[in-house]
């Protein structure tokens, strides 16, 4: 049994990709050719922004927004705790300063009450402007964006969407990747749509910081690739994964996501009576990144993990260290930055496999399985 199982996906999908990859290898343009224009076309379609810039990983997706706000040494960027490292990492990589923020019990997503109280605090120490705020949709189902931007414009803050798990996630009808002043997803393998390699996206609706993501993304170049008007960076999508990303987007659309929103919803109906689920409150829909179990404490999560793994049924453990207690960060006061939530979190949450090709056999079984364990 996979975790996210590709090969299945792949079978089921394999005359369109292997279509798509000998398209390119035959056109000859692997970098930067006429597929890169329309996949990022129908990718900002789908999600409903002017804009869409392919670039060649999440993170890169999460720097070069940063970039272009200039954000850097003496700014302060609002983050969860609770997420994969990259998402706080792009902060530092600017010169600024990660503020770590709690998140919600229920949801895993940041909590705007939290947030708020942060910026005060921030202000109030007077060290460090407050400049940004980095929201990320965790599992698949986005943030509180009503009430975080709502923040966001009180205090002047730009808000950055992390969309690297949200994609085909959508709130009161409005798509993931559709809420920020710029958002990033990541095309990592394992995300709701995923190449075969490392690839992400940049969305907004600005003209203006558009053109400097494309410019950025390609060595700062400007109206000539050889008239390089800024310092900027590597960050090319390869055509062959934009091709890949293509065929994946239709499936994603036609029957991939419903798909999956069956699965979690058999696991809810299934495991509820006897482990806390992942909840999708009203008007909020999710794309799945990941099936979350709270358990009731730290002690059950490690023989649940390997009475499963004897039954070859995987597991995940996503994120055992929060942000707040990584070890490249631990320069900052940690007085600054409690976040007894994503404490809490990091010790008892489990995942269990998800993906649109999972059969209702293999899902009975783990299910079976979860409940006899608990």
């Amino acid at each position: 049994m996979q975790f996210r199982d590709l090969k299945k996906q792949y079978e089921a999908l394999k005359p369109e990709i292997d279509k798509a990859i000998a398209d390119v290898i035959a056109s000859n343009a692997f970098v930067m050719g006429p597929v890169i224009k329309d996949m990022e076309q129908q990718f900002a379609e789908y999600v409903g922004m002017k804009h869409c810039i392919a670039c060649n990983s999440g993170t890169d997706a999460l720097l070069i927004p940063l970039k272009v706000w200039n954000i850097g040494r003496g700014d302060a960027v609002f983050v969860p705790s609770f997420t994969f490292f990259a998402s706080a990492e792009v902060i530092a990589m600017q010169g600024a300063t990660p503020v770590f923020v709690d998140v919600d019990a229920e949801t895993f997503n940041m909590d705007p009450v939290d947030l708020h109280r942060k910026i005060e605090q921030t202000l109030k120490a007077g060290k460090r402007q407050p400049k940004a705020i980095i929201a990320v949709d965790l599992f698949g189902l986005p943030a509180d964006f009503k009430a975080i931007r709502a923040i966001a414009d009180r205090y002047g803050l730009k808000l950055l969407e992390d969309g690297a798990q949200g994609f085909g996630g959508a709130m009161n009808g409005k798509k993931a990747c559709g809420f920020g002043d710029m958002s990033a997803t990541s095309f990592f393998p394992a995300k709701p749509v995923g190449c075969y390699g490392d690839g992400g996206a940049i969305f907004t609706d600005n003209d203006e910081w558009a053109q400097l993501s494309e410019s950025i993304h390609v060595h700062g170049k400007g109206s000539d690739r050889y008239d390089n008007v800024r310092i900027g960076m590597n960050s090319r999508l390869d055509s062959i994964q934009a091709a890949i990303l293509t065929v994946k987007l239709k499936a994603f659309k036609d029957y991939e996501l419903n798909d999956i929103n069956h699965i979690a919803q058999r696991y809810t109906e299934l495991l509820s009576d006897v482990v806390k689920t992942p909840v999708v409150p009203d008007g909020f829909y999710s794309s799945w990144a990941q099936y979350t179990l709270q358990l009731n404490d730290a002690g059950q999560r490690a023989p649940l993990q390997e009475a499963l793994k004897a039954l070859d049924i995987p597991t995940a453990v996503y994120y055992p260290i929060p942000m707040h207690r990584q070890t490249a960060f631990s320069y900052l006061n940690p007085d600054d930055n409690r976040c007894p939530v994503a404490d809490r979190l990091s010790q008892t949450v489990i995942s269990l496999p998800i993906h649109p090709y999972l059969s209702e056999t293999d899902q009975d079984l783990i299910c079976k399985k979860v409940r006899k364990l608990l």
